[in-house]
């Protein structure tokens, strides 16, 4: 896959000092028994990735395991609006620079998560001078202020923005396809507009995504489709889709995902699998309510899970030619935002491989 015509010379990677090329990496084999790291494996569809944290990126033996594994990252909550900015105004970069300066001494893509949701976000983003709501037009100012100043800091490691983030409402019943949030609730879609226009201004060669959950869903899905068509068609500039994938074993099924896939190609030339993670209870999706214990494991289930995986890289593979780049939310069970109860990722809590792990790395062609 020509990853240098799809993304321009400039976005291949902004090779940095002290970086060294990604494309003249040796290949590394697995350290505990041999056989392809993850992104060797699957080098001509897709870059994987992995979401982390700062124990991740300072622990010597996680930061051997991402260097072995993966070829793109994402900070797990250090890029949020909240953490860069508590006060108006009043950025703390230490956490999130950590994360960027791992990926600039390592020579792996930074993906950046993200510039506008409605949680993680500061209350002083809603609030005037005196304590009243704020008008729509300063929370715009103070969004595209907040955009700009973050895509600018890291607009020489970060190839990608999740701009916007779950704007999508889950509810089938209501004809308003935008969450009721109080950015929504303020600023109409214009929030998402102003995220777009701003982080354009900031980074003409970053890609700009429009990322939520429940992608599959067959009403969300075209909610989705129809929201993002629109803003394109008015000039907003957003370059790909998102897809989650906090997915379980029971679904989505390979058909769901594949029909979500040929939906979104239809409108856009990238796609990211950003948050990829299989649960081993029934639960699905980004919302912060969920069961953190999983029912008792069992080789059923393990097996379920291990066939799940298998299903879903069937069908990303199938759409290479619009997905760049898989990310896993997390780098073993003991880091997953589910909980390690969950089990949901490739390594376990000890940071030792799965058997899901073998069956991803060593599928045959579909």
């Amino acid at each position: 896959m020509n990853r240098t015509k799809r993304f321009g010379i400039g976005m291949v990677l902004a090779l940095l000092p002290g970086s060294f090329c990604l494309w003249a990496l040796p290949t590394h084999h697995d350290e505990q028994g041999g056989g392809l790291s993850l992104k060797d494996a699957y080098r001509d569809y897709f870059w994987v990735g992995v979401a982390v944290n700062q124990r991740n990126i300072t622990d010597s033996a996680q930061q051997a395991l991402i260097c072995r594994e993966f070829n793109s990252m994402t900070a797990e909550n250090d890029m949020k609006p909240q953490p860069t900015e508590p006060r108006e105004g009043v950025f703390d970069w230490r956490r999130a620079d950590r994360v960027a300066d791992f990926c600039r001494n390592n020579g792996i893509r930074l993906r950046g998560h993200c510039l506008v949701w409605h949680n993680q976000i500061g209350d002083w983003m809603f609030k005037d001078s005196l304590g009243q709501e704020a008008s729509k037009e300063l929370v715009l100012e103070r969004i595209r202020r907040h955009v700009f100043a973050v895509v600018s800091r890291y607009r020489d490691v970060v190839y990608c923005w999740d701009v916007v983030n779950e704007a999508i409402t889950d509810d089938p019943r209501v004809k308003n396809p935008f969450r009721q949030s109080r950015l929504y609730k303020i600023c109409g879609d214009d929030f998402i507009r102003t995220a777009f226009q701003a982080a354009r201004e900031a980074d003409p060669n970053a890609l700009l995504f429009y990322n939520d959950y429940n992608e599959c869903d067959s009403v969300k899905s075209r909610r989705i489709y129809e929201v993002v068509k629109a803003m394109k068609e008015d000039g907003v500039p957003i370059d790909g889709i998102g897809m989650q994938g906090h997915y379980n074993i029971y679904g989505p099924s390979e058909e769901q995902v594949d029909k979500a896939l040929q939906l979104y190609k239809s409108i856009v030339e990238h796609v990211h699998v950003t948050e990829l993670d299989v649960r081993m209870n029934r639960d699905m999706g980004g919302q912060l309510d969920f069961k953190r214990d999983s029912t008792e494991m069992s080789e059923k289930l393990v097996r379920q899970q291990e066939r799940q995986y298998a299903a879903l890289f069937r069908v990303f593979r199938k759409h290479a030619d619009v997905i760049d780049c898989v990310t896993f939310w997390n780098l073993s069970d003991r880091d997953s935002w589910l909980g390690a109860r969950n089990y949901p990722l490739l390594f376990d809590e000890h940071y030792q491989k799965k058997n899901a792990y073998h069956v991803v790395v060593n599928m045959t062609e579909p």
